[in-house]
């Protein structure tokens, strides 16, 4: 059980997570970031690895009036009868469902509870570069993802997921005030400087012009003339159009506009993803897609024989370096379209990622670096710890694999630092919350990491093994599938949540609380965006591109509805016993 902890206690748990990791001569006991990737020991240890937390405001112990106005415990957007593309409107709100796997819910918990936490979640936002060289937007007859009708909105469909957050007047179960909100990865969608500003600016705040190449007009394939995409400002009939997808006059230019964010009111928190790692969120990046990237041309179609030998060896991780990409481009020079070159297409390193959260001009709320510290810039590591509150400690894990392919898993080194930091939390007497991109049926990518090549990998049934060993985990939440999803697993619940680039464009509101019943429960209520439910084709302001991004993504072929999960992955009361 949770115990009232002296200062002394405190300090000396600050003192475990500042110092942790470095190598004690004294002791002969060397920790990980003191080794090399063989496990052998370094000439000179690194720098400590990042366990020092950043301390948030806890949540206040006193049973709060519960706030349910713009959930989805309220209302949901929902489509009108009909067939083809499909207008949206408001439909009736989801229940809450309570979940009694692994501990039953006791009578008379609701007047007992005291909350302990509330905080939100983002993820996969997928700010997307729309004219980016290193799409393969002509797999879309593959797979849904390579490319969506909906996507060049992205930024602002995330701007009003922001202020759908700063609208809130507190959590919807407890009524406690949300603490902070972690992106749990893939916050872009191709590894693009670019992108990376614009998804910082978004959640910190600041004016962002969603374009690239040429200042004046878009240059992707929303104009090329080609049938598989599309083509919301011409008379083309293209295959969207015959789906009965409408036109939008002055669509692409309003797309490309100023959107201004007035950034998170809360602490935000950030956990990186595979496509926020690796160009096309599963090559291996190296001189070539950087060259790419920046340069003067752009692939838009492939014959769709090709397409499928290509999409079925990403699939299957046969080209982490993604050799096929590069083999297409030297082939097809002829089919190549001519764009304007940008430089701020390139890829971003980790060092670029770290820097970019660490600079003040993208603090907003804060923290400052939003999780991420000079000590992982100086170690080159993306994971860390934080406060949530006073009895809850957050993790945040990077499940990325900079060999290549889309799936993760974990490195020794932050396997042994993540043990040794759940060890401490059951010291304390405190909680713990562990955040990640992958799930753990998307953590099969046990190659070696290049970036350390000498460390064994986990995968995700082994970190499910270790979170499980550790029973004062009560969760652990990600995303990267796009789909709500809850399971329980044994001693904590596995949370996943949908994305916000493919329908149903959804966050989710965590709420941590002692039943004083022997029980805990956690609180999960899925959040839409502030745009209206419905929309009309004539409004291009920032509002209404922001509702037409959610009735565009609704009506998008080859949409998958089971993404929006069951209604017991939606709303829920999630009980555990406490221990």
């Amino acid at each position: 059980m949770p115990r009232t902890r002296s200062v002394a206690t405190a300090l000396d748990r600050r003192s475990f997570l500042a110092a942790a990791g470095a190598v004690s001569a004294s002791t002969g006991i060397a920790l990980t970031i003191g080794l090399d990737g063989g496990g052998h020991e370094a000439q000179a240890a690194r720098p400590a690895q990042p366990l020092d937390r950043l301390s948030n405001r806890p949540a206040p112990a006193p049973p709060l009036a519960p706030y349910r106005r713009g959930t989805t415990l309220s209302t949901v957007a929902a489509p009108g009868s009909g067939h083809g593309y499909r207008r949206l409107g408001s439909g009736p709100a989801w229940p809450r469902v309570t979940r009694g796997e692994m501990a039953g819910a006791k009578k008379g918990r609701d007047a007992r509870r005291r909350a302990l936490a509330a905080f939100v979640q983002f993820t996969d936002l997928h700010i997307v570069d729309t004219q980016h060289p290193n799409r393969y937007e002509f797999l879309r007859a593959e797979t849904m993802s390579a490319w969506r009708p909906q996507e060049a909105l992205s930024v602002q469909g995330a701007v009003a997921l922001v202020e759908r957050v700063n609208a809130l007047r507190g959590a919807p179960a407890t009524g406690a005030p949300l603490s902070f909100v972690m992106t749990t990865g893939d916050n872009t969608d191709n590894n693009a400087r670019c992108e990376l500003d614009w998804f910082l600016k978004a959640l910190s705040g600041g004016t962002i012009v969603p374009n690239s190449g040429d200042p004046r007009r878009y240059e992707g394939v929303q104009d090329s003339g080609l049938p598989l995409y599309w083509h919301p400002d011409a008379d083309l009939r293209d295959a969207d159009k015959k789906a009965g997808f409408p036109r939008v006059d002055g669509f692409l230019d309003a797309a490309i506009g100023a959107v201004r964010s007035p950034g998170l009111n809360v602490p935000w928190y950030s956990t990186v993803g595979n496509h926020d790692s690796l160009p096309g969120g599963c090559f291996a990046g190296d001189g070539w897609f950087h060259e790419f990237a920046v340069g003067d041309r752009k692939l838009m179609e492939l014959d769709p024989s090709e397409g499928a030998r290509f999409w079925k060896a990403i699939r299957a991780g046969d080209d982490p370096k993604g050799t096929y990409f590069k083999d297409l481009i030297r082939t097809h020079r002829g089919k190549l379209r001519r764009i304007t070159p940008d430089s701020a297409r390139a890829p971003f390193t980790h060092a670029d990622y770290l820097k970019a959260h660490l600079d003040p001009v993208y603090e907003g709320p804060g923290p400052i670096g939003h999780g991420y510290t000079q000590a992982n810039l100086a170690s080159s590591t993306q994971y860390y710890a934080f406060d949530i509150a006073d009895d809850v400690l957050g993790i945040s894990l990077d499940t990325t694999n900079s060999g290549g392919h889309y799936e993760g898993s974990l490195g020794s080194g932050q396997w042994n630092w993540l043990e040794r930091t759940l060890k401490q939390v059951a010291k304390d007497g405190r909680y713990a919350i562990v955040f990640s991109h992958h799930t753990s049926t998307s953590m099969r990518n046990t190659r070696p990491d290049p970036a350390r090549p000498r460390e064994a990998r986990h995968g995700g049934q082994e970190l499910v093994g270790l979170l499980k060993r550790h029973p004062r985990v009560l969760a652990w939440v990600n995303g990267h599938s796009h789909r709500n999803k809850i399971r329980p697993r044994g001693t904590f619940w596995e949370i996943t949540t949908a994305s916000h680039i493919d329908y149903p464009q959804l966050a989710r509101v965590i709420e941590i609380a002692d039943n004083k019943d022997g029980t805990l429960s956690l609180f999960t209520t899925l959040i839409e965006s502030s745009a209206p439910h419905r929309t009309t084709f004539d409004d291009l302001t920032q509002t209404g591109l922001a509702s037409l991004y959610r009735e565009l993504s609704f009506n998008s072929p080859g949409r998958k509805p089971e993404l929006l999960g069951e209604t017991y992955d939606r709303n829920t009361e999630l009980v555990l016993p406490k221990r």
